[in-house]
């Protein structure tokens, strides 16, 4: 019997979880994952999805289940990493994604590290995805949800062979609709509980007032710009903006403008046309070849650099120092430094790292 670590999050898909395992005959023991104090962060309590209201619903399901449950403080490592990252990569003038962070740091990084030590033969989560074991290699595949509307591959790139051994996702063959008619079924109190879908800890989706909450001091104003460096008006502090951004700019001006590039040591933003969006290559850095081996040669990909973009087909290439080359078939529109971009041939994740440039 298998002794298998479920993070809970007091929503339907990690409680659906847990109940598919013990099904399954694994001996189940559920985690609830204190990020962070509402107070700290200048939040009410209770408004965030890591809430005492949310960690309770977690509780009860384990209690329904017949499962030890017990709740983990990450806060220090959650703050020392994941709100770190977010603050630096936006002051940096990048976009970051904290999902990815917060998998790597936290939920597949310290927390697999502490159930492992308790004796967990596995960490298990409500992630819509897939793992499964290349027969032949015996390496370990990432793959996509079947659910496409819902799969969350894209966000798991970061995995290696290591945590994938370790590493249970049972929600990854069903639909949505089968996991609430799931915990419907079984009398769990989450049953229709609404998805989370903001930033866990910027619920308002004010992430500049966010920042400067934390840092404690304003966003610097500076200097709109054109192509040749020509002042066009006032920005209200570079964390506001994001590349590719038309609406919000405050400027009337003949033609419409958008976000090209963000300058955090001039702090200016240079804006032009939309046709200076698109590219047809980018270069990724700490990135990570997740279901196959480093490639020696190019190979051919489907590609996102968004979670909710569709894939372009795209030619992938090694370079040193833990960084990737993709070349798109047809140019891409905004491609941002700071997200996320991940390789796929058809199921399998390929792998994936950070857009530093195009």
């Amino acid at each position: 019997m298998s002794h298998v670590f479920v993070a809970m999050s007091g929503g339907v898909d990690s409680s659906v979880a847990a109940l598919l395992l013990q099904q399954a005959g694994h001996k189940i023991f559920g985690v609830n994952l204190r990020m962070f104090h509402n107070e700290d962060l200048g939040q009410s309590p209770g408004k965030t999805c890591c809430s005492l209201a949310d960690a309770e619903d977690a509780g009860l399901v384990a209690r329904r289940l017949g499962a030890p449950f017990y709740v983990f403080d990450v806060s220090q490592v959650f703050r020392s990493t994941v709100i770190r990252d977010f603050i630096e990569e936006y002051q940096n003038g990048r976009t970051p994604n904290p999902c990815a962070v917060c998998n790597r740091t936290v939920k597949f990084g310290a927390l697999l590290d502490r159930v492992r030590v308790l004796g967990a033969d596995y960490l298990a989560t409500g992630h819509y995805a897939r793992v499964e074991q290349d027969a032949a290699t015996g390496r370990y595949l990432l793959k996509r949800g079947l659910d496409r509307s819902k799969d969350q591959s894209y966000f798991l790139y970061m995995l290696t062979q290591e945590q994938l051994a370790h590493t249970l996702f049972p929600l990854g063959g069903l639909e949505k609709t089968q996991v609430r008619q799931l915990a419907e079924a079984h009398g769990l109190v989450n049953a229709h509980k609404h998805d989370s879908q903001d930033i866990c800890f910027v619920p308002d989706g004010d992430y500049a007032a966010f920042i400067e909450r934390t840092v404690g001091s304003p966003s610097l104003p500076g200097n709109f710009v054109d192509q040749k460096g020509q002042v066009l008006g006032h920005h209200r502090g570079i964390i506001r903006y994001t590349h590719g951004q038309h609406k919000g700019l405050g400027l009337s001006t003949s033609e419409p403008l958008y976000v090209l590039e963000k300058d955090a040591v001039s702090n200016t933003i240079r804006l032009g046309p939309d046709s200076d969006l698109w590219s047809q290559t980018l270069t990724a850095e700490q990135f990570n070849w997740v279901s196959i081996p480093e490639p020696t040669e190019p190979i051919a990909v489907t590609v996102k650099t968004r979670y909710s973009q569709r894939e372009a087909a795209a030619i992938a290439r090694s370079l040193p120092g833990g960084r990737c080359q993709v070349t798109f078939e047809e140019p891409q529109r905004a491609i941002t430094p700071g997200q996320a971009v991940v390789l796929y041939q058809e199921e399998i994740v390929v792998g994936g790292g950070t857009i530093c440039g195009s």
